[in-house]
């Protein structure tokens, strides 16, 4: 039986993966509708037919890569661990901007003398001297092998492990973990700490697609469209503020010269500048001035603007920021065509 030519969406089905995503897409305008935390079919109320499939955010990942999901939302340590070789799969936004986290090694804080992966990899040897093997617990083996041999360490053996890692080194079943870190708070409970050069990957959470499967359909390219333009122009929206301001001056002209006099703070691709009435008409000129900065250059803006004699100054933050077109979805599209082709 053939599919449907609707898109399948995969998001984490419980806890805070599901409450992270949930906040961001709404956020951005993609309200996700479940009948009950009970029922894993859902959908999304901007995107017309798209279907919303909850996952594990490990499951999202082996969906999409063969094409169960069309999209998902699921951490980037996942991809690259389980997918990042996979043709069909693409990282169509990388970072969505929550649930950052390390993939960190970690050894017990009484081996004083390993402070880097240097000496992890001395250890190593050390340990093959002495007829044993530096055991490493982690959930991520390909990453870690990985990352162990471009990093000297020749000799270890992996120990795969699921649920708490942090208990492996005191309950012996483990020398040293290679675990996911937020805060570094629950290692430092353990008597754990990460070692000099010891990141293995630096993650978030990203937005992945299947690349054959959104390619067969018309329909669900363009509703990945949707999807992709809205988190992007989010995410895009939120590096920026717009600054307005009343500014007394002897033209629109003039107002617009001086703010362009500072192009740091001039806006994105200047001032926009509109006459004020006033209330008084014998208040003289004024004119109404906005323009879009960067966060840091902000109050660099409010400055500029009272040089120019500025009252009434506001800052407020623009809810998207849309670019000539999806940077994003551009790439998707290319991936797609390069996928039909092969």
């Amino acid at each position: 039986m053939s599919r449907s030519t609707n898109l399948r969406v995969g998001l984490a089905s419980k806890g805070g993966y599901e409450e992270a995503t949930s906040r961001f897409l709404s956020g951005a305008g993609l309200g996700v509708w479940r009948p009950n935390p009970r029922q894993y079919v859902g959908r999304i109320s901007s995107v017309e037919g798209a279907e919303v499939l909850f996952q594990r955010p490990e499951d999202i990942v082996h969906k999409v890569a063969d094409g169960s999901l069309d999209l998902g939302i699921s951490g980037y340590d996942l991809v690259a661990e389980h997918a990042v070789d996979d043709p069909a799969v693409h990282v169509v936004v990388p970072d969505l901007g929550f649930r950052r986290c390390e993939l960190v090694l970690a050894v017990p804080d009484a081996w004083l003398d390993i402070a880097g992966i240097n000496d992890l990899a001395d250890l190593a040897i050390k340990f093959k001297r002495q007829g044993r093997t530096l055991r490493i617990a982690t959930k991520f083996t390909n990453l870690v092998s990985d990352y162990l041999y471009r990093h000297g360490v020749n000799y270890f053996e992996l120990i795969t492990a699921h649920g708490a890692l942090e208990a492996a080194p005191s309950l012996g079943y483990a020398d040293v973990i290679a675990d996911l870190s937020e805060t570094g708070v629950t290692l430092r409970d353990n008597h754990l700490r990460v070692i000099e050069g010891g990141v293995v990957l630096k993650a978030q959470a990203c937005l992945i697609g299947n690349v054959t499967t959104i390619g067969e359909s018309p329909n669900r390219l363009e509703q990945a469209r949707k999807i992709i333009e809205l988190c992007e122009a989010k995410l895009a929206a939120r590096r920026f503020r717009i600054v307005t301001a009343n500014v007394s001056g002897e033209s629109q002209d003039a107002v617009a010269d001086h703010i362009i006099g500072n192009l740091d703070v001039a806006g994105e691709r200047g001032p926009t500048v509109s006459p004020v009435f006033p209330k008084d008409p014998r208040a003289g000129n004024w004119f109404s001035v906005s323009v879009i900065v960067p966060e840091d250059r902000m109050l660099a803006a409010v400055d500029h603007l009272r040089q120019a004699g500025s009252t009434g100054i506001t800052v407020s933050s623009p809810d998207y920021m849309f670019a000539n077109q999806s940077e994003s979805f551009a790439k998707l599209c290319a991936a797609v065509r390069e996928a039909r082709q092969t």
